[in-house]
């Protein structure tokens, strides 16, 4: 299993404040509970302390079951100075409703917290709780920690679970998320180094530019996968803000970068579009191996590749 990069002077970073679900993501990696750990403010924050030195790896979220890809961490992997994705955690997407000791469900009129979670706990509050109002925080950690300064805005707040055990505030109900069964997927990222050994359930993610829009163009990209047998496991499209109808299709597929069909698949594609960039090969957080068709497995592409070489 991935482990954080061992550099003892340097702390981890997440998408603060304390007690959010990328908090709940980076516990889960292992090694995490025993070093330093800083909240960043923001996605572009947390990245340049990467960058720059400060911090050894960040944890962010990138997918969401519900609401699809992060555009802020698609774009800020994609973009700048390299990084790798080393790792990644899949998280249920559970709120809990918490108020200060002496606090009922009967006394809350107002409910702090951010505006996601409200949308995403909306018809249990319509249905629990219908008078009671939204207050927006900057997030749902936030809201918990105004309750504990003793806030008169709002009486409860909705929270990730971690934060009722940080804060010591009463759980009044839980899972009051409306889908049951919302993930969200979390990467660890740092910089370029040492790639983690291929496991036989893995993922590669690629940033992959379209380097001229044309009938095909797009079919020219998702064939070198197709004919290698590399599944895509997720495909998204963001503009590289250049001018309209200038996109980078930001990818995860299914294998590590040493697996034959894949690393097959790179160098086609690298023919294609050669300002591609490779974000990192890492296990999958659900361990599942790919169905892999035997004339596309390590051996098939071996066998082929000595057969080529001895047509001397």
């Amino acid at each position: 299993m991935t482990s954080v990069p061992q550099t003892p002077t340097l702390p981890l970073t997440f998408l603060g404040p304390e007690g959010t679900f990328t908090e709940s993501a980076l516990l889960q990696v292992p090694n995490a509970r025993n070093m330093p750990r800083i909240p960043a403010t923001n996605t572009a924050a947390a990245l340049h302390m990467v960058r720059s030195g400060e911090a050894a790896a960040a944890m962010l979220p990138i997918e969401n079951s519900i609401e699809g890809g992060v555009p802020a961490t698609l774009d800020a992997i994609s973009n700048g100075i390299e990084l790798r994705i080393l790792h990644e955690v899949v998280v249920p997407v559970s709120f809990v409703l918490l108020a200060p000791a002496g606090t009922s469900l009967a006394d809350v009129t107002a409910v702090g917290t951010h505006p996601h979670a409200w949308a995403q706990t909306r018809d249990w509050f319509g249905s629990r709780l219908p008078h009671a109002t939204h207050v927006p925080a900057h997030s749902t950690a936030a809201a918990a920690h105004q309750l504990l300064e003793g806030t008169d805005a709002f009486q409860a707040a909705v929270c990730a679970p971690l934060v009722a055990e940080q804060t010591g505030l009463n759980i009044l109900a839980a899972g009051i998320e409306d889908n049951i069964g919302a993930v969200t997927r979390f990467v660890l990222v740092g910089l370029p180094g040492t790639l983690p050994e291929p496991t036989g359930a893995d993922k590669t993610t690629l940033a992959i530019p379209l380097p001229e829009d044309h009938p095909g163009a797009l079919m020219a990209i998702l064939e070198q996968f197709a004919s290698r047998g590399v599944n895509l496991s997720r495909i998204e499209s963001r503009p590289t803000g250049q001018f309209l109808g200038h996109y980078i299709f930001n990818v995860d597929v299914d294998g590590h970068v040493r697996d034959a069909r894949v690393a097959d698949a790179l160098r086609g594609l690298h023919r294609v579009s050669p300002g591609m960039k490779f974000l990192g090969s890492y296990p999958r957080a659900d361990g599942q191996p790919p169905l892999i068709q035997p004339y596309n497995s390590d051996a098939a592409f071996g066998a082929a590749a000595a057969w080529v070489d001895s047509l001397n």
